[in-house]
């Protein structure tokens, strides 16, 4: 057991070893964890696990080398994940997980960059640099799970809290209009969009494939449970109550147009893949300006 331990601790394991580690009670996705960090601390019910895992299978699949890969994130329950993540990974201040991440892409483009957090962190006080990054089509991929409200510090309102959702700060129900973050990727200039639900892990794994596998600014949208906040106070239930309502909800639409892309308190929550296109990066655009430059023109 020691010996797999050590074989997993920075790459991807083969399917063929995936038997004996179950007999020896290793969890198939330890080779991508810290164990050492292990018990995480989120709430019983909270989806944010799922989607770890989703993207840990995605990294398994790809071959990824986790000495190749830089997990990103900000504060938040979802900015946990980062340090969980057994490979280079950033825990940074709330909101910049993205112009972090922008900074190791440009640095090392050989790295395989990935911003991992939550609605709060990267629509609220890092929205700026979402869009910007977006707009420059800069290649990093954007994992952001979406919870509707700011769980860790005690389940406040934020950017896609729903018309009418109940939050501590608005314990009448919201009277701002959310943000529809697939809408907000697309219109800024991502190359691949896509929203799924955490429970739906395998969809949410596939998109998130195709979301590391994609040249440019990548986004996925995991819609989570959040029982202990969100769910407790606008009366969904418990963990399992709120992912079934979730997934009563869910209507999939792969490629339908965005506009169609709804989310409201107690309506459809329509899922799919949105944006998949090619167009040059930011790096592709500053070396061509360098090459141009070269040759003297």
């Amino acid at each position: 057991m020691q010996m797999l331990r050590e074989e997993r601790s920075m790459e991807f394991i083969e399917e063929e070893h995936y038997e004996e580690l179950i007999e020896l009670q290793v969890h198939p996705a330890e080779w991508a964890v810290r164990v050492d960090r292990i018990p995480h601390i989120w709430c019983s019910g909270c989806g944010i696990g799922i989607a770890m895992i989703a993207f840990i299978e995605a990294l398994r699949e790809l071959e990824i080398d986790l000495r190749k890969l830089c997990v990103v994130s900000g504060i938040g329950c979802t900015g946990r994940v980062a340090g969980y993540m057994n490979c280079n990974s950033f825990h940074t201040t709330h909101g910049r997980p993205i112009p972090f991440a922008i900074g190791l892409h440009l640095a090392n483009p050989e790295l395989k960059v990935v911003v991992f957090s939550g609605d709060g962190d990267i629509i609220a006080i890092g929205g700026n640099h979402f869009i910007h990054a977006a707009r420059r089509n800069v290649d990093i991929t954007v994992i952001c799970v979406n919870n509707f409200n700011y769980g860790m510090t005690g389940g406040q309102s934020g950017p896609t809290t729903h018309m009418d959702g109940k939050t501590t700060t608005t314990p009448y129900g919201n009277v701002e209009y959310e943000f529809n973050l697939p809408l907000l990727a697309a219109s800024c200039g991502a190359t691949y969009v896509a929203r799924w639900t955490t429970v739906d892990p395998r969809r949410l794994r596939v998109s998130i494939v195709e979301a590391l596998q994609k040249k440019g600014f990548s986004f996925v949208e995991a819609i989570s449970p959040c029982p202990t906040n969100y769910g407790r106070r606008n009366k969904i239930g418990d963990g399992i109550d709120e992912m079934r309502y979730y997934k009563e909800k869910t209507i999939i639409k792969n490629f339908a147009p965005l506009e169609e892309a709804e989310i409201h308190l107690g309506g459809p929550i329509v899922c799919g893949k949105f944006v998949d296109k090619e167009k040059p990066t930011f790096l592709d655009l500053v070396t061509q300006v360098i090459d141009k430059k070269a040759r003297g023109e």
